[in-house]
């Protein structure tokens, strides 16, 4: 505290406001900083006071809290506001601590969960984050209430490391941490309390004696498990699920951006007990544990917003491995606007889709967003005065706007039998799901010849491979020459996280390796990945897709034969506009949106 100074206008001591030590934050307190730093107005300090006395003394909100609710505005910075992680950097920066903001996928919960009891972590306002032999990190929104601090020090006989964070996320993964891991002592409880006579399926079958058999399924806790898993999954913008088995440890992965991050881990009896309930969740058999399976679940978040999962069950030498990919209809339904297509791209594509008859393809590895492209495209053309009819396999995402049939094998519903059948139905635009043999083809040039629109996905590299592809598979030149519109072959590259991303060198090597010395009409601008909270430190946030783009003109028609020459080919698609893979992702790096390393990444090989 520094030594008090007249004021200017009277005699009264003036001491410069500060925090007091030992002691939880007040609102006073704070608000008074804040206005002797002139973050704060004394107009906008009495509005919060006055709508943040009475909450706080009844229900202990916190002071940031109360504050970053009034969104006050941060003077001289227009348009920026007074946020509860702006005001938590501030808070950790007058503590002199690190501020943190909180990745729970870094996170192991299953251990930090035992260092302290919840009841202690909830009294102090302290979230165990990290441990080891030495230290621990703990992550506190009380940075001056070090009440704690030498108690537990000595408790544990560990340094412990301080790092402040926002409250909300405190008190949230409090109460989630602790709760998934007491569900997850309670479940393997109650199963060490069951017959064990009752063994998990294990090709690698060790027996122990005194250890329990299996964990059920309907248990609340497991149930308490599941629910956890799987919000957890889409507040974290995790595209698929990855529950996998192991002897004594069972891993949870989840895929973001394109990239596993292993999150969890469970004992293996209670990772079969959580397989067992998603099965139960998507109708498959529970009983069954040698075969594969499918299934498909539907969930309502607690916002509100119906997000659907595609099951897949694989069995493994330590049980049944078990895949979900989530489907967000605001991910996988977007706007035909928001596909990312630049303006020459957007023309191109609208004129293949908005033509009455012919085959559109859309090419590209598993993963690449052929899915989403065709079905915001399919939203797109769906109008009341069209019958859009898909045969899938599996059904990604149920759309009411389209008339949709599951591929069934086992019954002979092959995609080749549900093209015949739409084509029975009065379809205007048709979808296959995957090409992947002559008689679907053979179905899609036929149902192209009769005056529908089929939209369908191959598996190429490149957009020219795909007419070598259809013929490979046995399709007459002249039927490609006849019903082939167009085709798009596509990849996903990670965006660079415009929190922390910064300008870098330029690797001349790596973009001569990616433009491969075609010339360029637009100025290399190289950014590199840093890394940040807000990207879990990757430098990457989100993703974007990059076309190819090839309308089959008259020209190109013509150089579809049987002794295909794809160089020549190719030649002639890129003469008449067609810009490459590697070019179009040379223009993200150019804009600034990913990096040469990201693109030259996920790019087929030269």
């Amino acid at each position: 505290m520094s030594q008090p100074t007249p004021r200017s206008d009277s005699r009264a001591e003036y001491r410069t406001p500060t925090f007091t030590p030992n002691k939880r934050l007040d609102l006073d307190e704070v608000l008074a900083v804040l206005k002797h730093e002139k973050l704060v107005s004394d107009i906008d300090a009495k509005r919060v006071h006055a709508s943040g006395k009475t909450t706080v003394g009844r229900s202990e909100v916190h002071p940031l809290v109360v504050i970053a609710n009034s969104k006050l505005a941060l003077p001289g910075q227009p348009g920026k506001v007074l946020t509860l992680e702006v005001l938590t950097a501030w808070l950790a920066h007058h503590a002199h601590l690190p501020h943190m903001r909180i990745d729970p996928t870094k996170i192991d919960i299953a251990r930090v969960g035992q260092v302290i009891t919840q009841t202690y972590a909830q009294r102090y306002r302290i979230l165990p984050l990290e441990v080891d032999e030495l230290s621990i990190t703990i992550a506190t929104s009380e940075p001056f209430d070090t009440r704690w601090l030498s108690d537990l020090a000595h408790l544990l006989r560990r340094e412990v490391k301080r790092v402040v964070a926002n409250p909300i996320d405190v008190n949230r993964f409090l109460m989630e941490f602790y709760g998934v891991t007491r569900a997850v002592r309670q479940a393997k409880d109650a199963g060490e309390e069951r017959d064990p006579a009752s063994q998990l399926l294990n090709f690698e079958q060790l027996v122990e004696l005194g250890k329990s058999g299996e964990v059920a399924a309907e248990d609340h806790h497991v149930v308490r498990i599941v629910d956890w898993l799987l919000q957890y999954a889409y507040e974290q913008r995790a595209s698929d699920i990855h529950l996998e088995p192991r002897r004594d440890i069972s891993g949870v992965r989840f895929r973001i951006d394109g990239v596993l991050h292993r999150v969890f881990e469970l004992p293996t009896a209670v990772m079969q007990a959580v397989t067992a309930r998603v099965k139960i969740l998507g109708r498959m058999d529970i009983a069954e544990r040698r075969r594969p399976q499918d299934g498909r679940i539907k969930m309502r978040m607690p916002g509100g917003r119906e997000v659907e999962m595609r099951l897949s069950i694989m069995p493994t030498a330590f049980g049944e491995k078990c895949v979900m990919r989530l489907f967000d209809p605001e991910l996988v339904l977007k706007g035909f606007s928001e596909l990312g297509l630049s303006p020459q791209e957007d023309v191109v594509w609208r004129r293949m889709v908005e033509r009455p008859h012919g085959i559109v393809l859309v090419t590209g590895p598993t993963g690449s967003g052929k899915t989403t492209t065709l079905y915001s495209t399919l939203k797109y053309l769906a109008t009341p005065d069209l019958n859009v009819c898909t045969v899938e396999d599996p059904i990604e995402m149920v759309v009411p706007e389209f008339n949709q049939m599951q591929v069934q094998v086992n019954i002979d519903l092959t995609f080749a039998a549900g093209v015949r059948t739409l084509m029975r139905q009065d379809p205007d635009i048709i979808m296959v799901g995957e090409i992947r043999d002559l008689a679907t083809a053979e179905m899609a040039v036929q149902a192209a010849l009769t005056g529908h629109l089929v939209l369908s996905t191959l598996h190429t590299n490149d957009a020219p491979s795909s007419v070598t592809r259809l013929m490979d598979l046995g399709v007459p030149h002249f039927l490609i020459q006849s019903t082939l519109a167009g085709v798009v072959a596509q990849r996903l590259v990670r965006r660079l996280c415009p929190h922390c991303r910064a300008p870098g060198p330029l690797d001349e090597r790596k973009w001569r390796l990616l433009t491969q010395d075609h010339p360029v009409e637009f100025v290399p601008r190289a950014m590199r990945a840093v890394g940040c909270a807000d990207c879990r430190k990757t430098g990457y946030l989100g993703r974007v897709a990059i076309y190819e783009m090839m309308p089959i003109s008259n020209t190109l028609r013509g150089l579809i034969a049987p002794d295909q020459d794809l160089v020549k080919f190719r030649a002639a698609a890129m003469a008449e506009g067609l810009r490459p893979l590697n070019l179009s992702a040379a223009q993200q790096v150019a804009n600034g949106i990913t990096t040469l390393e990201e693109a030259l990444s996920v790019l087929p090989p030269v």
